[in-house]
Parts: structure tokens; sequence; C-alpha cells
């Protein structure tokens, strides 16, 4: 099996988690500057097999775009007029900074470690990796 490959794409930043290749676990990869991002996802995926990337969709907590979404959508738009052989798909980031800050609490991550704002991005596209990953097994479950 391939990777599913997760993007929290920002306006500097952009973190990015994986899967492992059975895709059962979600991990944080890195962060890059997302001005470099297509040259490092190109990369990669010299050396990684991945079956799909999922990009988060940034929404304001009442549904309505964001002001990054048109950045997103421009990000994917290039993407997959390059790569068209790797489907993308959308999912909901809502909440995924506040869950990230919070799972850092959790760890036990001192205050400044918290302020790091590359890694909330890498937790955060975790994150949504692994709402994508609980989503997709509901519906199998359902439909099974």
């Amino acid at each position: 099996m391939a990777r599913i490959l997760s993007i929290d794409y920002g306006k500097k930043r952009t973190g990015i988690a994986v899967t492992d290749p059975l895709q059962i676990i979600a991990n944080g990869l890195v962060t890059v500057s997302t001005h470099q991002l297509v040259s490092w996802l190109e990369n990669y995926l010299q050396k990684e097999a991945v079956e799909r990337i999922v990009v988060g969709e940034p929404r304001q907590p009442n549904g309505q775009p964001s002001e990054n979404l048109q950045r997103v959508r421009q990000f994917v738009a290039t993407w997959t007029k390059k790569h068209p052989e790797i489907p993308v798909e959308y999912v909901d980031e809502r909440f995924t900074s506040v869950l990230a800050h919070q799972a850092m609490i959790d760890g036990g991550l001192h205050k400044k470690a918290r302020q790091d704002k590359a890694l909330v991005d890498e937790i955060s596209a975790t994150i949504i990796l692994q709402s994508y990953m609980s989503s997709r097994q509901n519906t199998r479950n359902r439909l099974s």
C-alpha cells in the first residue's frame, strides 16, 4: 500500500503528516516553508509512494470560508494540474490548531515548546490526517 499525506497549508508555513505504508497510523512529518512546498512534495514523492493527499479546508467556526481558503484552493489546482495521478481530498480543519495546542499540553510540553508555530502546524496536519482516516473507517464500518 502507499501512504496518505496530509497538508495543513498556511500562508508562511505548511505542516505535513503522513501515514505508515499500511495506512494505520498518522504521524507528523515536517513543517516546510510554503513557498518550498511543491518542490518538497515532489522530492518526497521520488522516495515514497503516496496514494492520495488530504488537505485541510480552512473554514471559520460558522462554516464560512476563511481568508486562507483561496490560497489553499490555488495550491490544490496547481498541484492537481502537475500531478493528476494523485487524488486530493479536502478535510474540514476547523479547530485543529486548538486541538494541536491541547495535545501539546496533554503531552506535557512546556510553554516555550507550545509557542513553536511549526510544531503546531505539523500536529495540525496530523490531526487532519487522523480525522480523515477515522472518517474513512467509519464509512467502511457502516457499509459492512
